[in-house]
């Protein structure tokens, strides 16, 4: 399923209260800072981080796929008077009228990207986007197959109105040649007794570091660092790494 089928409706409205975790506002906000404005966050959702980057007045605009997180973005973009420039785009088509010094992903958006010949295409654009002087961070991840007996088992939270919303793996298939894992997930909301169900096939994409250091190679980029969640130098059997890109001289 393409990303920007992916997080529509019901997803949409279970994704912010049911992820695991927020993204560091202060880690993009010390990269932009250091790399430079203006800043551009690819796969940027609902606004986390690129909301607290505006409210820091940095100047941060957003692109993501999916019509349904950019219309929530806004939304709570405009509840907390937050000026905010998103757009509707893909990655691999991005086609904006401005370059900037510092592109960026806040988590591993990147491993959506169904195979080799999207990704290297989002690079390519990545790379006509970069200025000379800007960097690009890519996080990347290596996911971990769902064990066997947690098929079928559920994580949830309940909502404030009393909603119940509950998301779990009931399938997944894994093919090792082609680095793809597709993982079937089934989101429900339970509200006054009344259940509503919607099952998506979340398709992951991922890496060897040499794999990747090639398709930005072929994309006009050059790795100039591999760096775990702390900024330091990746160990070389880490899962989770962000990859520094510069415009190859």
């Amino acid at each position: 399923m393409d990303p920007a089928d992916f997080y529509t409706g019901l997803v949409v409205e279970l994704y912010s209260p049911l992820k695991s975790g927020h993204e560091d506002p202060e880690r993009y906000a010390r990269f932009v800072l250091d790399s430079g404005e203006p800043a551009l966050e690819l796969g940027c959702g609902d606004g986390d981080p690129l909301l607290a980057l505006r409210a820091l007045d940095l100047d941060v605009e957003g692109v993501d796929s999916s019509a349904d997180m950019l219309a929530r973005c806004r939304e709570l973009a405009a509840r907390e008077g937050i000026d905010v420039v998103v757009h509707h785009q893909r990655m691999e088509q991005l086609d904006l009228d401005r370059s900037f010094r510092s592109i960026f992903l806040a988590g591993p958006t990147f491993n959506l990207l169904p195979d080799d010949d999207t990704a290297l295409a989002a690079l390519r654009r990545i790379r006509t986007h970069l200025t000379l002087d800007g960097t690009a961070i890519v996080p990347l991840f290596v996911p971990s197959p769902t064990p066997t007996e947690q098929l079928g088992l559920a994580r949830g939270t309940t909502r404030d109105d009393g909603a119940v919303l509950r998301v779990g793996v009931i399938s997944e298939e894994r093919d090792e040649k082609t680095q793809v894992q597709r993982s079937t997930l089934r989101y429900e909301r339970v509200l006054d007794g009344l259940s509503t169900v919607d099952e998506r096939v979340w398709t992951i994409h991922w890496y060897t570091r040499d794999g990747f250091r090639e398709l930005a190679r072929a994309a006009g980029l050059e790795v100039v660092d591999v760096q775990d969640d702390e900024g330091r130098p990746a160990a070389h059997d880490a899962s989770d790494v962000t990859f520094v890109l510069r415009a190859a001289r």
